[in-house]
């Protein structure tokens, strides 16, 4: 057996506030130092080796996950304008065909791109941004090749299916919530969003279809570093609006898309701690907004009146009840609401009052995620609606009957059965007296004895959820006998804005000891012991579980940390990294004294103590833009040097990709299965799993 990697100490000091701290690994973010790809292939190589035994079960797991998949699959086609577009994946292929149809879901199929043709000979491929003209005969799209989220952009023509002869490098996509890049009513103007250096997306740039890039006119900048831009059309397709977004405020830009030479007009301007959300309906806009509403409020304004003093109240502030996006049809308003930790969708006339009332769901604890319904004049509302026993189904709520109609549910080709599972939704007490929320699923007929593998995941940051979603790969550790819970911690905004608000800035170690609560309940309840559970979270999520590592290593038998944030005060003290600027206001600026100590009482990496810890495996991309992939590698490599136990370390860096990791659906899911044949190695678990149709 080959010994651990060693990395070479080299001692820098950083002083600040009068506090000297020595980071012996400082060097591992000079890239071209060839000791920093040495020691990286290093770890690689030895993680390898040490998991070298458990190749039959990735094998295994991974033939498992993949026949879960239906890999001759489409998605719901959804109707803009003239056109239903949707993906379509065919078996064996790792990426997604990009197709659309005239008028008609009879009609022929037209493939507008095979994103396995772009990816051809890559070993990364990543679709940014993905915006047809208004007329159908265009398309604009981006690609990402190496997973540094800069994407270069590319319009096709769709009747010729020749590429215009324009690459615009550094622009800025996102396929999944359709901003980036946006259209003008013409036909004829594109407008993109380009990164700085800091790959803060930061100006919007007017581009003529064939003309030279180097001639496109700048719109607009936001200059000030701790701001975001992003840009995307409102779903009235009247105007393009442009959304400068930090951490506590936001400000908006609209620009009319048949007037697409016109500067863009200021809704109502910036103003710090307040945020808001617009969307456009008629003659009107809507409003969400948190200006004297902690849970947000609903206004309204006239679409020529749309400073602030002209904002009308519709729905006011409640203390229960969250508003988390607002949708305008033709005819109808719809709110996604957050109340008791759970999606609920707000129906009503647009003034909305009238025809008030819930979509109703068939599970006590579920999840909803809006679809884009980029249809103004639609009738019905799609989102997915799943919980962590039923798959992923496609639903068109009928805004005028009420019907709930199904179009689709992800079929399980293996075999899956809701039947045979339980879910539950638990409440653990944290030190400060408050109720954190925990929902599991586990198999039936597990006996609470304090011998169950379980694998409790977390994430606790900016206000993001983390809900009891479907998620068909892990059934590969449930049926083997693992319980899967989540900890919805504070950081999250499960239960409201305070939930969020008490997991931040000098509050953030609430998040760390919410989810600690979790596993120390999951271990009095019976369902299992420390040397029964791992923990696992990446990004915000990976400097939950490195964080709980160094406060309480002896409860948990193993780690997952992925991609994890863990050097939280040199990061946030160099405003040339990525994100640093944009996120004072969510961590805090160690040039701040007491921010300082702060974040230095729980930034992992500087708390590794000598002590004995758990099994661990952390992971990162050598691209990652948004943690750095020298955050992982210092931890790893100082666990290494100050850890007293023998318990198994493994650093494992994806060279050819960024935060996200692999992005074909089949390397991802090897990822995964690497993971999981981590855990049933060290929590001892069975081998074979218990469905009898796998």
């Amino acid at each position: 057996m080959s010994s651990a990697p060693v990395a070479p100490r080299r001692p820098h000091p950083l002083t600040q506030h009068g506090h000297t701290r020595i980071d012996d690994y400082y060097w591992m973010r000079y890239r071209d130092d060839p000791a920093v790809i040495e020691y990286l292939t290093a770890e690689n190589d030895y993680l390898a080796e040490m998991l070298q035994h458990t190749q039959g079960l990735q094998v295994q797991l991974f033939a498992e996950m993949k026949a879960r998949i239906k890999e001759d699959d489409a998605s719901v086609p959804e109707q803009r304008g003239e056109y239903f577009y949707y993906t379509r994946y065919a078996a064996g292929q790792q990426y997604p065909l990009y197709c659309r149809k005239h008028h008609t879901l009879a009609a022929p199929e037209e493939i507008l791109l095979d994103q396995n043709a772009l990816a051809a000979g890559k070993p990364f491929c990543r679709m940014g941004a993905f915006a047809p003209s208004p007329d159908g005969q265009k398309l604009a799209y981006s690609i990402d090749e190496d997973g540094s989220e800069k994407c270069v952009l590319y319009i096709k023509n769709l009747e010729s299916g020749a590429r215009y002869p324009e690459a615009i490098s550094n622009t800025a996509g996102d396929v999944y919530s359709h901003t980036g890049v946006e259209w003008a009513i013409d036909n004829q103007t594109v407008f993109y969003v380009t990164r700085d250096e800091n790959l803060r997306p930061c100006k919007i740039f007017r581009h003529m279809l064939g003309a030279d890039s180097a001639t496109d006119i700048l719109v607009y900048h936001e200059a000030d570093e701790t701001y975001y831009l992003f840009l995307r059309k409102m779903r009235s397709q009247a105007y393009l609006a442009a959304l400068s977004f930090s951490t506590m405020t936001t400000e908006w830009r609209v620009l009319p898309t048949d007037q697409p030479h016109a500067e863009p007009r200021l809704f109502t301007p910036r103003r710090a701690g307040v945020e808001y959300y617009i969307e456009h309906s008629g003659e009107q806009f809507f409003i969400v907004t948190n200006a004297e509403a902690q849970n947000f409020r609903l206004m309204a304004t006239p679409h020529n009146a749309t400073a602030a003093e002209h904002w009308r109240e519709l729905i006011p502030h409640r203390a229960d009840v969250l508003i988390e996006n607002v949708m305008a049809f033709e005819k109808h308003l719809v709110l996604f609401e957050r109340r008791d930790g759970l999606t609920q969708i707000r129906l009503s006339a647009l003034d909305g009052v009238s025809h008030l009332h819930y979509v109703p769901f068939p599970e006590p604890v579920y999840s909803v995620d809006p679809e884009a319904n980029p249809e103004p004049r639609a009738t019905t509302v799609r989102f997915i609606y799943s919980s962590l026993i039923t798959p992923n189904s496609v639903i068109d709520f009928h805004l005028d009957t009420g019907q709930w109609e199904l179009k689709k549910q992800d079929e399980i080709p293996s075999g899956h059965n809701p039947a045979d599972y339980m879910t539950e939704r638990l409440h653990a007490l944290a030190p400060d007296g408050t109720l954190v929320p925990i929902s599991l699923v586990y198999k039936k007929g597990l006996a609470k004895n304090g011998q169950n593998p379980t694998l409790l995941y977390g994430y606790g940051a900016y206000g993001a959820n983390m809900d009891p979603s479907f998620v068909a790969y892990r059934y590969s550790l449930i049926d083997r006998g693992f319980v899967f819970a989540i900890g919805h911690i504070r950081g999250g905004s499960e239960l409201g804005r305070a939930w969020y608000e008490g997991g931040k800035m000098f509050n953030k170690r609430n998040t760390f000891t919410d989810f600690i609560a979790c596993a120390e309940y999951l271990i009095v309840e019976g369902y299992t012991s420390k040397n029964k559970l791992a923990i696992q979270g990446r990004s915000a999520g990976g400097l939950l579980t490195s964080a709980c590592l160094v406060l309480r290593p002896d409860l948990f038998k193993a780690v997952i940390t992925q991609v994890p944030f863990v050097d939280v005060v040199t990061t946030m003290g160099d405003a040339t990294i990525p994100l640093t600027a944009q996120e004072y206001n969510q961590w805090g600026n160690p040039a701040d004294p007491a921010e300082f100590d702060y974040l230095l009482s729980y930034s992992p990496y500087d708390n590794i103590r000598p002590v004995a810890y758990p099994d661990m495996l952390i992971t990162t991309g050598l691209n990652d833009p948004r943690v750095a992939y020298w955050e992982p590698a210092k931890f790893a490599a100082k666990l290494r040097a100050l850890k007293t136990d023998d318990n198994l370390l493994l650093l494992h860096t994806n060279m050819e990709a960024g935060h996200a990791g692999a992005s074909g659906r089949y390397d991802f899911l090897k990822e995964i299965a690497m993971n999981y044949a981590f855990l049933l190695d060290r929590l001892d678990g069975k081998q074979q799993s218990d469905n009898s149709n796998q």
